[in-house]
Formats: C-alpha cells, structure tokens, sequence
C-alpha cells in the first residue's frame, strides 16, 4: 500500500507531521511518498516508512505546468490514500483527477473526508487525518530513525570525559538569548556539578547532524524550535527557551522557560534551576 502526503511549509512543518505519517506506515504496513520543498527531503528522511520525495514548492506560485507535473507523479504509483495538507482550488483540482480513493483533507472539493484538526500538542492536532484511514496517534511515543553513520559521528564529535553532556542549541536569531550567557553557561554549571561535559550546535548544523547530536546528549538546552522537536522525538530532556507547552509534549523532562517574553529577559539562574540545579 502506498499513501501520498501533500505537505507544504517549513521544515519545521515537516517534523510536525512526522509522527502522523510514520504510523500510517507502521499501522497499514504502507510506504510514505511526500510531495513538498526539495528543501526538506532532511526530515521525511528521519521517519521509518519514507519511501520518496516528490519535490514540488507549494509556496513558490506554482504554474500550470508544475501542477500538470505533480499530477503525472500522483497518478504513476497506485496511491491508496492521500493525506493532504495543502489548501486551494488548485491542490483541488488535482487532486479530483488523481483517482486516488481517498482524499483527507481539512478542506476543498476534491476531499472525501474533511476532518478538522484535534487536541493537544503540535503533533498530536494531526491526529484527525490519520484516524480518518483507521489508525490511531500517540505522537508522544514517535522516535526518529537515524542512520548509524551519523550516531557514530556525533558520538566522535563527544567532549573527553564520563559527565553528563549538556548539549547547547542557540537559534542564531537575532532576538536569541544573548551569546555571552550562552558561552558563560557551561562553567556555571560546573561549579555545581564538576563533570559537566557540553557541547554547542551551529545554527547551520545539517538536520541529520542535528539530530544525531541531540540523541547523544544527556539534556539539551535550546532556543531553536526544529532542536526542542528533535529532543522530543528522542525522549531527551530538553530545557525549551522560548518554548510554548502547546507545541511540545507534556513530560516532566520537557521545560519551557521564556516562552511569553524576550529571551534577552532569561537569567543564568533561571536555566540553572530549569536544568535542575
């Protein structure tokens, strides 16, 4: 069984639906092929069930042509179900000349189930689609899939030593939490806790990389939602700055610090009693 994602937005859009895809895989035993931004072909590639990315950039004003494209790619394979997260006339009228059975959608003509979107955090909303095929989502319980050659580098990337490893995400925003108190923070810690190991990300890290590094750490603290998701995903403690709960799961282990104000407004004290010292 094959099942079609129509899924634009950003990245960090992408990571959100992750979970409501990979159990559409795991429950109906079916392959996963995306249509969105060749940009994002990182993150589908961190679920179990991806099968291919059909790339198409629904927020580029796609002509004539690019929708007659993707209706040629949509009709070649025998999808069964179409999980569509697009809106307008024009994702409509493709769609309605697919032939692909069902259509979920949150809206439009060509939809033969409309759903509307659920309860609780970002992940867990999308719950609806995948229901309407007869499975259920527990996004809580939805770990990535990483490729062994990328923990093994993140692992060689480790800081010497047994501590504990802080890892650090800064956004790089400029309305971040500023660098100095990034950089002073470390030794802050270790004057509480002296086998303190830490490491700190570059904005510009790979997604994989990302993702690997974050599944080597004993707490990550950052500032970069598509990070906090990531440390979600891997059951890591995540200390979220800027975090809002609605976007996360809720577990004792998951704190967000700063979410209704300027980071600029957090003290070192704060992270420190957020990190549990």
């Amino acid at each position: 069984m094959r099942v079609l994602a129509l899924s634009p937005g950003p990245v960090l859009a992408q990571l959100e639906r992750l979970p409501a895809l990979a159990a559409v895989a795991e429950a109906l035993g079916a392959m996963v092929q995306v249509a969105c931004d060749p940009k994002c072909r990182a993150a589908w590639e961190l679920m179990p069930g991806f099968e291919k990315l059909i790339p198409f950039s629904f927020e580029s004003n796609p002509s004539l042509a690019d929708w007659t494209n993707l209706l040629g790619c949509v009709r070649e394979p025998d999808f069964q179900a179409c999980l569509n997260f697009a809106e307008g006339q024009s994702v409509n009228l493709m769609l309605s000349m697919s032939h692909i059975p069902t259509r979920v959608a949150l809206s439009g003509f060509a939809s033969t189930d409309r759903i509307a979107l659920g309860q609780g955090w970002a992940a867990q909303r999308i719950a609806p689609f995948v229901e309407a095929l007869g499975c259920s989502l527990k996004a809580d319980g939805f770990r990535l899939s990483l490729p062994s050659k990328a923990l093994e580098n993140a692992r060689a990337e480790l800081p010497a030593g047994d501590g504990p490893l802080l890892l650090m995400a800064p956004s790089g925003a400029s309305n971040d939490w500023p660098d100095q108190r990034w950089g002073a923070l470390p030794e802050a810690v270790r004057t509480r806790l002296a086998t303190l190991r830490s490491r700190s990300l570059s904005p510009e890290l790979k997604l994989v990389e990302r993702a690997a590094a974050v599944a080597c750490a004993d707490v990550v603290l950052s500032s970069c939602p598509l990070t906090q998701l990531l440390a979600a995903y891997s059951n890591v403690p995540l200390v979220a700055l800027g975090g809002q709960a609605r976007d996360l799961p809720e577990r004792a282990e998951i704190r967000c610090l700063g979410g209704e104000g300027p980071l600029t407004t957090i003290g070192e004290d704060d992270v420190l009693t957020a990190l549990g010292f």
